[in-house]
């Protein structure tokens, strides 16, 4: 049984976190597909590492600016409407950057004019795709009480890392048919995704609901989401520097060509998204731990998920590392999102989701950028790297003490 802040009489949201996972599922298949093809794309059309990273970066950057405003937009206008706007300007997107990449495949754009253009439309996607996830988990917020807030983020992010395994591993089978079909697919199913949102998910219950302040600013420095705030740019920050070269670590350990990368790789990410869907479903929905306890477990897992790619030789033991990977983060981004939730009042949900949620494209701003340099220096520095940022994320983790929220003792 679902616990909400809403009447037990009010029938209309019995089915809204069904929907709303459903709607998640495509959004992470679309999300996951591009990293399972953009390496050996780029390399396919003449681009470096440094250039393929930067790709990410630029998007992400736009990602980090925008979620904020997002976020508190949906405060004010609902949760619902934004994510409309979001899906479709994500399949808009989407299609144009294929258009973009397809040109510079078969030489109509010269890589640089091509890659210029790439970063436009990718920058162009950005800023409209990045209303997704705000207005989706502020929406969960929303309809989940302080005593389930936890496990409502773990699903949201289980819904995610479900269309995780799928987009790899279906993206790794469309790759077969050209590199660039899975981002063909991934736009029209976006374009659904929009459609069964408008038909099916009813706005959220705070629309309309709030107080005066709705909408207003959060501070990245607010004593009570800062300790979240640092957790989450560091984290995701290793993690992206981590993933954005990962690609490129199959292909050259495994001396596979960029089609067989795209599928060697594809299937890798399916079994880490397996693995965080199976953290989230089988310990986090289990268990109730406060948020930097689960990220007091995941840490070390995914130390040693660094230590294991950082010495990796043969394509076994990538895949228990991206397995561990896929474990500790299914456990440790549930546990950021939810820790900053619960710190801020309900009013306050749009715009926290909107800060916090930015701490991953900062990141992914950061982290490619570093991995691409240095993977260009040495092949296992960017794993390395990651593994020495995260013993002291790990230690400011140990050192903070879980505070029970007091909203929850009644």
């Amino acid at each position: 049984m679902i616990k909400t802040n809403l009447p037990k009489s009010t029938s209309e949201y019995r089915y809204a976190r069904v929907i709303l996972l459903l709607a998640l599922v495509s959004v992470g298949f679309g999300f996951t597909v591009l990293f399972a093809i953009l390496g050996p794309l780029g390399r396919e059309v003449g681009f470096s590492e440094l250039q393929i990273s930067s790709i990410i970066a630029a998007s992400s950057l736009v990602v980090f600016l925008a979620s904020p405003r997002w976020g508190r937009l949906s405060d004010r206008v609902g949760r619902k409407k934004i994510m409309i706007f979001g899906l479709i300007g994500y399949s808009c997107g989407n299609l144009l950057f294929a258009i973009v990449f397809h040109a510079t495949l078969v030489g109509i754009l010269i890589p640089l004019t091509g890659y210029l253009l790439l970063m436009l439309t990718r920058v162009m996607h950005a800023s409209v795709m990045s209303a997704i996830m705000p207005a989706s988990s502020a929406y969960m917020a929303d309809i989940t009480d302080l005593s389930n807030r936890t496990k409502g983020m773990g699903a949201v992010g289980a819904a995610n890392n479900l269309g995780g395994i799928l987009g790899p591993a279906i993206g790794g089978l469309l790759a077969g048919i050209t590199l660039l079909t899975p981002l063909w697919v991934a736009s029209g199913l976006a374009l659904i995704t929009a459609l069964f949102v408008i038909f099916f998910l009813p706005d959220s219950p705070t629309a309309n609901k709030l107080p005066e302040n709705k909408g207003k600013n959060l501070s990245y420095f607010d004593p009570r989401i800062l300790p979240f705030i640092i957790v989450g740019s560091l984290m995701f920050m290793g993690m992206a520097l981590v993933q954005q070269t990962l690609a490129f670590r199959f292909q050259d350990v495994l001396g596979l060509t960029a089609v067989e990368t795209a599928q060697t790789f594809g299937l890798a990410m399916g079994c880490s998204a397996a693995a965080s869907l199976a953290s989230q479903i089988g310990l986090m929905q289990r268990f109730e731990l406060s948020p930097f306890h689960w990220l007091r477990i995941a840490m070390p897992i995914l130390i040693l998920a660094f230590a294991c790619l950082a010495l990796a030789d043969n394509q076994h033991l990538l895949i228990i590392a991206m397995v561990l990977q896929g474990a500790g983060m299914g456990l440790a981004g549930p546990a950021f999102m939810s820790g900053a939730s619960m710190a801020v009042e309900a009013h306050e949900q749009g715009a926290v989701a909107g800060v916090a949620g930015s701490c991953g494209p900062l990141g992914f701003t950061i982290g490619p950028l570093l991995g691409g340099f240095f993977y260009q220096i040495q092949p296992d520095l960017p794993y390395w790297f990651t593994f020495a940022v995260y013993l002291p994320l790990f230690a400011f983790v140990l050192s903070k003490t879980p505070k029970k929220n007091p909203k929850l003792a009644k």
